[in-house]
């Protein structure tokens, strides 16, 4: 009996040591990789894949204990739609698709990449709405897709995003107003809006993004006054509100602008007296393109 024993205890050794070494992706990550390479014209990228070879020596996938964690393919000439099947990357914790010649719509699905950190899909084809699933995504810090013809509202979800530190959704042809919402976003550092379709007043409750350093807004539709609120945004180091539909700016003159670097308004409709702010030092917002490796 003892001899059994041990003849069974060094068979399941044996098993287990075999499955750790050909220990691999699940079939449906393997398959929405491969999707994804044949969906965005895969032969044509500047690093492309072999995908009859290993997924390891694919260009821009990381895997760790068996899991796709991040895809960047930045810049790398992905033409094409996004696969319904990129959902079943369900431990993705980076997805950077910047800088290429994406087009058709985001997957209605997209909410279900819940591990997700970092989207970027800045300066691509992408059309259609934003799904209102992204607000699913509650581990999302950087949400980028400015630049590309994405249309619709902005997604009053966006607003359950509570790690979100970046939101860019600049250049685009998005319509509608700004949803209260996103007053939840308290970690928000930067919120850029610039060049869309957006309209109607501006939501008091941005007045609560404590943390914000960069605020733009211009090139839009925007009416009414400037809200009191934005007397809250100490931390603010680029506010760029010009070309818009204000009626008002006289609250303007409540922000302490000791911090600010970059202060632009609609300066011949204002009659405003900025003690604090000394516009010799002012700069340009700088938009930054790079490509974000760590």
């Amino acid at each position: 009996m003892c001899v059994m024993k041990k003849i069974f205890c060094l068979l399941l050794i044996s098993v287990l040591s075999s499955n750790a070494i050909f220990a691999d992706i699940s079939v449906d990550e393997k398959q929405a990789l491969i999707d994804l390479y044949n969906s965005t014209n895969g032969e044509a990228w500047k690093n492309n894949w072999d995908i009859n070879s290993s997924y390891k020596k694919w260009h821009g996938v990381k895997v760790v204990n068996d899991q796709v964690v991040e895809i960047n393919l930045f810049h790398n000439n992905l033409t094409g739609t996004l696969p319904e099947s990129i959902i079943k990357l369900v431990h993705l914790r980076k997805l950077n698709l910047a800088f290429n010649a994406i087009s058709g719509e985001l997957p209605n699905g997209l909410g279900l990449l819940k591990e997700l950190k970092v989207l970027k899909l800045e300066m691509n084809r992408l059309k259609g709405s934003i799904p209102n699933s992204i607000g699913m995504m509650a581990n999302l810090e950087e949400l980028s897709v400015f630049n590309n013809f994405l249309s619709g509202s902005i997604p009053d979800s966006i607003g359950n995003l509570k790690k979100l530190r970046i939101l860019n959704l600049s250049s685009n042809n998005l319509r509608g107003s700004i949803p209260n919402s996103l007053g939840n976003l308290t970690q928000l550092e930067s919120l850029g809006l610039f060049e869309n379709g957006l309209y109607g007043d501006i939501p008091r409750e941005i007045g609560n993004l404590s943390n914000l350093k960069e605020l733009v807004l211009a090139n839009n539709r925007f009416g009414g006054e400037i809200p009191a609120e934005f007397g809250q945004l100490a931390s603010l180091e680029i506010f760029q509100i010009q070309n818009n539909d204000f009626n008002s700016f006289d609250n303007l003159g409540m922000m302490d602008t000791k911090g600010i670097l970059v202060f632009d308004y609609d300066k011949d409709d204002a009659n405003i007296d900025f003690k604090d702010i000394n516009f010799s030092k002012t700069r340009m917002a700088d938009t930054k393109f790079d490509d974000d490796d760590d």
